[in-house]
């Protein structure tokens, strides 16, 4: 029996497609679908709509639309579980319910659970009558094979600045369907408050699954091809995400946003799509579908490992895109020149067989080129440069105080909220907060420079923990994440950075080795990181490097860097999950025998792009001994976790 490599990313996929397609089965004849607009983009990555018309969907609206007039007698509400959802469907039923002479037969599939609460709010609108009610299991969704996420976009704010924590529970049932499948992961590594209890939840559940399962062998079985879970709670370090990212992939989340593997640029910057449809054919009828087409003067991009071209970029530092999308535009044009050297048949059928391949890497060449172009421009600006160089200095631990005229004067050019914001947020962050005399300075300028009402922005960001006074740090100590200390401790700064032929971390932020890849370095690199932190010859790929990564073939937990770890705010965790020996022996006899591990590293809270790369990197050091499943609550940057305090004033 061949062994088994791990977490099948498409399986999942898979199962959540036909899950999907269960529910519009349980449905005879043609049907409406009313969908969480939210879910769009998630259900979008695996369900195409003309398959969803093949099982009898005839239209899909918005749930937070008006009700619509043209819609089948079968309609379908599929929507994330929350009150306001609940009233909005029941405000839709009532409405339905009024019409004379039509009978309508509605089902409410709450994603990815239904709870109390929503049933409740049901009941007292008095349409649990009218209504079938279930459940859309809608857990892990691959955004990538190495890849998973929740898609829960308010997660860093309801964690973070509401206390609800609402997604440890859905962590920990996600993380639970793949023990129930591949087995118990055999060492749960952690750090954080968050993490704590996203292991407390796992460790419940697990107890749940062995009352359910208790004549089956395998269901507390540790797993033979994943070795461990390492778990990152986002509030241990705030800092990594607040810096701008430089990777290519990270650049464009920061200047036009990533949302389901896909963005929205203007036309003028990609250009037309070839064979684009009619702008009308973009609307709610297409919505799951989201293929790459122009709609009004915006095109949808899907950026994904299906485009050969931006996954060789989307990990690079932006400083060398320019030189590789410039190797490439050499290299197909040869590829072109190459149909004049065709003389026979058999070598103009060879040109003929490639060319579509040739023609869809061009079309990508186009795409990039014009979206770089673009963001150079952006680069370039005297606002980014400065703000750049802001937060470089305040992470490298700078004295602060000589960035504060820079700062006003972002504030009197008119600069974005969020990137002022940003920069002052990483001072209280890596530092000890404001002295109350700058903190109230700032304060008053950004009120008078934004509007007044940002006094409740100011109060989220301190209850996020994200700007604070030095005396509220000094009221709650032992609370905070010490950058000062961990500089040194886990050479946070690099100095000197190949971003042409990266030998560390560091190269995705052009000299800052983000914290939370540090720490899974710590657990995944041992030696690695005991050599770089020593700072000899070699620390930072002397020739001797590639044999120290390989040598780091075990997980030992967080052992040799507890220095570190007392440094970082949140509990620590390092569980060792056991089974019986028989039934552990069997499952490695029925899975074969893999010197490849497994490691899934998740995020709590979310994570960026530039982490992922960062682990995407560690990844290729461990090639051939262990794979890196990255897993995470929803992607973020900076500019969403000012957003979250912004939204909530």
């Amino acid at each position: 029996m061949a062994p088994t490599t791990g977490i099948d990313t498409a399986a999942i996929k898979e199962k959540a497609l036909a899950d999907l397609l269960a529910i519009l089965e349980g449905v005879r004849g043609k049907k409406t679908v009313v969908l969480d607009q939210s879910l769009s983009g998630p259900i979008g990555l695996f369900a195409k709509f003309s398959l969803l018309q093949d099982y009898g969907v005839d239209k899909i609206h918005w749930l937070h639309d008006p009700p619509s007039e043209s819609i089948q007698k079968n309609i379908i509400y599929i929507a994330r579980c929350t009150p306001q959802n609940a009233q909005l469907i029941s405000a839709q039923v009532k409405n339905y319910s009024k019409i004379p002479g039509q009978e309508f037969d509605c089902s409410a599939f709450f994603v990815p659970r239904r709870t109390l609460v929503c049933e409740k709010v049901l009941e007292d609108e008095g349409v649990v009558g009218d209504i079938s009610i279930g459940e859309y299991p809608l857990y892990f969704i691959p955004l990538e094979p190495d890849l998973l996420s929740l898609e829960l976009e308010s997660s860093f704010q309801e964690l973070y600045l509401h206390r609800d924590y609402t997604s440890v529970f859905y962590a920990a049932k996600a993380l639970m369907n793949i023990q129930q499948t591949y087995g118990l992961f055999p060492r749960i590594i952690g750090k954080g408050d968050g993490a704590k209890r996203l292991v407390d939840a796992l460790t419940r559940m697990r107890g749940e699954v062995t009352v359910d399962d208790a004549l089956n062998p395998f269901a507390l079985t540790p797993s033979s091809t994943i070795e461990s879970l390492i778990i990152i709670d986002r509030g241990i370090d705030f800092v990594t995400p607040l810096l701008t990212q430089l990777t290519y992939e990270g650049l464009i989340d920061e200047i036009y946003g990533i949302k389901n593997s896909k963005v929205d640029l203007d036309i003028s910057i990609v250009g037309n799509p070839q064979g684009t449809p009619n702008p009308a054919s973009s609307s709610a009828t297409s919505a799951p579908a989201a293929p790459a087409t122009a709609t009004g003067s915006k095109r949808t991009v899907v950026l994904d490992s299906t485009d050969k071209l931006f996954e060789d970029l989307r990990d690079t530092n932006f400083a060398i895109v320019g030189n590789l999308l410039n190797k490439v535009s050499k290299r197909l044009k040869a590829d072109y020149e190459g149909r004049h050297q065709a003389k026979t048949v058999t070598e103009i059928k060879q040109f003929v067989n490639k060319l579509g391949g040739l023609q869809a890497e061009h079309q990508s060449l186009r795409i990039h080129t014009g979206l770089t172009e673009e963001i150079v421009t952006h680069t370039r600006s005297d606002l980014f440069n400065k703000s750049l160089e802001v937060q470089q200095n305040l992470a490298a631990g700078s004295d602060p105080s000589t960035h504060h005229e820079t700062i006003e004067e972002l504030i009197y050019r008119g600069a974005e909220l969020e990137q002022v914001l940003r920069l002052l947020c990483i001072e209280s962050c890596v530092g000890t907060g404001f002295r109350p005399k700058d903190y109230e300075f700032f304060k008053k300028e950004i009120l008078q420079a934004y509007g007044y009402h940002h006094i409740l922005t100011f109060d989220a960001l301190e209850k996020l923990e994200l700007l604070q006074a030095s005396a509220t740090i000094q009221n709650t100590p032992n609370t905070r994440t010490s950058y000062g200390s961990l500089r040194k401790l886990l050479r946070l700064i690099v100095d000197e950075v190949n971003e042409q032929d990266p030998e560390d971390i560091s190269y995705v932020y052009s000299g800052y080795a983000p914290l939370s890849a540090r720490l899974v370095q710590c657990i995944i690199q041992k030696q690695y990181m005991q050599r770089i932190i020593k700072g000899g010859k070699g620390a930072v790929g002397g020739p001797d490097l590639s044999t120290v990564v390989a040598a780091n073939t075990g997980i030992l937990g967080w052992k040799g860097f507890e220095e570190a770890l007392r440094q970082v705010k949140g509990k620590t965790i390092d569980e060792i999950q056991r089974g019986e020996d028989k039934a552990v022996r069997a499952r490695m006899i029925l899975n074969g025998q893999n010197e490849k591990r497994m490691t899934l590293v998740f995020f709590l809270g979310g994570c960026t792009f530039t982490e992922i790369a960062a682990l995407r990197f560690i990844g290729k050091q461990q090639e051939g001994n262990r794979k890196i499943l990255i897993g995470t609550t929803s992607i973020i940057n900076g500019n969403k976790m000012i957003q979250a305090a912004i939204s909530s004033a």
